[in-house]
């Protein structure tokens, strides 16, 4: 494996390619995105931003309680975000626990959505606290139960305590279990990264090791999704591509919930990476409550009146 011709594999040459990464300025960065998040969007453009939101959406339900029964309807909805309106495009994916990707794969089959991908949470999601040989079996157990999506934690605590290398190759080994089967996004859980320049320097590790997708958060620990965390990953990415001529997706999940906080990302997106990432392709938001809100809006939008909050499911 090449690592794009910039690193060898070798934990010498890790360190030296993170260590000469410019340092983020925080208090820049926090500007920018306060900054950003003040730009409006109204009438065709925020149509057009409400559907390409809702495409973006990974409809997710990862709770203790999940049951066949509201997977199967919560995969329905993703095809089918709004029965009435079949102008209503489909969500990204939908993402669930490994134990339910079979149920979801079946079900999004028997309605006819063959290419609406199942992404499944993996490696000993949240905590990543797992042995190497447990990772390397949740992974291929999702490939197999048909998940062409893979959504990995990173070891948090090898990170921090300097133990790149580790992560590195863990994440490396992932990516060849997935090889062409199944996309990888890598989930840098960056509340627990304490700093920008960590999020920036875990943002590089996941890229170089083979991540499709870097992902803010796993949605279990506070904060999640900050503006100025996808703004330092949007930057990576798009820096990134500057210099392999490849790109890389962005996820952010956790805390987005409103219209009003999906189209802040679309703003950051456009106007940090660029508009090559404004497809469901390149860019996804991990979220449950946030679809309601779109669908409610756009039926505003259309109707120039809210719907009852019944007329959408309730997840």
């Amino acid at each position: 494996m090449s690592f794009y011709g910039l690193v060898d594999g070798s934990d010498s040459s890790l360190r030296n390619y993170l260590k000469q990464l410019p340092g983020v300025d925080q208090v820049g960065a926090e500007a920018r995105a306060a900054m950003l998040a003040t730009r409006s969007i109204k009438t065709t453009s925020k149509a057009w931003a409400i559907d390409t939101a809702i495409s973006m959406v990974d409809l997710t339900t990862l709770e203790g309680a999940d049951t066949p029964g509201k997977v199967q309807a919560l995969c329905s909805k993703a095809f089918r975000p709004d029965p009435n309106d079949l102008t209503v495009p489909r969500v990204g994916a939908v993402c669930v626990y490994n134990d339910m990707v079979g149920i979801a794969r079946q079900h999004l089959d028997s309605i006819g959505a063959h290419d609406l991908p199942v992404a499944a949470v993996s490696t000993a999601f949240p905590s990543g606290r797992a042995s190497m040989a447990v990772k390397l079996q949740d992974t291929e157990d999702a490939i197999i139960a048909g998940a062409a999506e893979i959504d990995m934690v990173i070891d948090r605590g090898a990170f921090l305590s300097g133990r790149l290398i580790e992560v590195f190759e863990e994440i490396v080994a992932i990516r060849e279990v997935c090889r062409d089967r199944a996309h990888l996004k890598v989930i840098l859980e960056t509340g627990e990264l304490v700093t920008l320049d960590n999020v920036r320097k875990a943002s590089y590790l996941a890229m170089l090791a083979g991540a499709d997708f870097i992902k803010t958060s796993t949605g279990k620990v506070a904060p999640a999704a900050t503006a100025p965390v996808v703004l330092v990953m949007l930057e990576a990415v798009r820096d990134f591509y500057d210099l392999t001529k490849v790109r890389i997706g962005v996820k952010p999940a956790g805390g987005i919930r409103t219209t009003k906080d999906a189209i802040k990302q679309l703003v950051l997106v456009n106007e940090t990476a660029g508009p090559e990432w404004l497809n469901p392709s390149l860019f996804r938001i991990g979220a449950s409550a946030l679809l309601n809100d779109l669908l409610m809006q756009r039926m505003k939008m259309s109707d120039g009146y809210y719907a009852s909050p019944n007329y959408v499911t309730i997840d």
